[in-house]
């Protein structure tokens, strides 16, 4: 919360980081579903006293952020969306709290998946994967809402069907041109909705994360192409654009999308000896995989009227 204090701007805020809580939801027939969540919350609000007077009355403890997570995924007596348990937490904050003007909401969720045993799934059984889900969102008093979602640490990689020609050359250049590479990325993408009210929301409590599995399936079959074919990349920059106009395209209610893919380099292996020049002669076949230094490439894309 901003404001003038002594002929200064003050800016203030103060909440709750990594707060670590699972819910399990048990159905009568024996089948089991579970999240492992990690909530972050910053409350903006009306406690500039509590900075120049010592007068705390108007803070709200960072412990009680903590217990309400626990409380209010108690609550959650149906299965619920990362998304839409960020929407209640903040929701709560901005209602039960006369002091609070707004709250920010992170949370990244731990990516716990179902068990397959001989082809079945297992009724209780989960394995951790790869890729987390997360969301970030902002609720006013007013009822006002910013909602992203997003994806971190998608990692893919396709061996063929990339290049990178026709870039700038000059003296310092030694990067050959090819038209036949691998290419390899660890992708981070963010997208923000189009719903800015409370009451615009949708009432599926999955519909996030539904829209989160197929954003996540756009996103892998725009990077990989057909399955027999697949399709050309002519550059990390190229490929990145084509997966976030395939988001817009797809989802009327995402308004902007935002995507971070550096460029994870696999280096061909030459090695020769004076008495062996072709001891391991290249041949698109033996490389080096290397994570650093790396490309670094990243964009947004949005609507002409979304801010991201």
């Amino acid at each position: 919360m901003a404001g003038d204090l002594e002929g200064f701007n003050f800016e203030q805020q103060h909440g709750k980081d990594r707060v670590r809580v699972a819910r399990v939801w048990r159905t009568p027939g024996g089948r089991n579903s579970m999240v492992e969540w990690e909530v972050s919350i910053s409350l903006f609000s009306d406690c500039v006293d509590a900075y120049t007077r010592d007068d705390n009355s108007g803070i709200v403890a960072t412990d009680t952020m903590k217990n309400t997570v626990y409380v209010k995924a108690k609550e959650c007596s149906e299965q619920l969306s990362v998304e839409q348990f960020a929407i209640l937490l903040a929701k709560h904050f901005t209602s039960f709290y006369k002091e609070v003007t707004a709250a920010v909401v992170k949370i990244v969720e731990k990516p716990w998946e179902q068990v397959y045993v001989d082809g079945q799934p297992h009724e209780h059984g989960f394995k951790l994967g790869s890729e987390k889900h997360t969301t970030e969102v902002t609720v006013k008093k007013t009822g006002a809402l910013k909602l992203t979602s997003g994806i971190a640490g998608l990692s893919v990689l396709k061996t063929t069907m990339s290049g990178f020609e026709g870039f700038i050359r000059d003296k310092y250049t030694a990067l050959p041109e090819t038209r036949e590479r691998m290419l390899a990325t660890e992708v981070t993408a963010s997208w923000r909705y189009s719903y800015d009210t409370l009451s615009s929301v949708p009432r599926d409590l999955l519909y996030f994360q539904e829209r989160y599995m197929d954003v996540k399936k756009v996103l892998m079959s725009t990077f990989f192409g057909p399955p027999k074919e697949g399709v050309y990349s002519a550059s990390v920059q190229s490929t990145l654009y084509q997966m976030a106009r395939a988001v817009l395209a797809g989802f009327p209610d995402i308004s902007a999308v935002q995507l971070k893919m550096p460029n994870i380099h696999f280096l061909p292996v030459n090695i020769s000896t004076k008495d062996n020049p072709s001891m391991v002669k290249f041949n698109h076949d033996v490389y080096l995989p290397t994570d650093e230094p790396h490309g670094s490439i990243q964009a947004s894309l949005s609507r002409f009227w979304s801010r991201m």
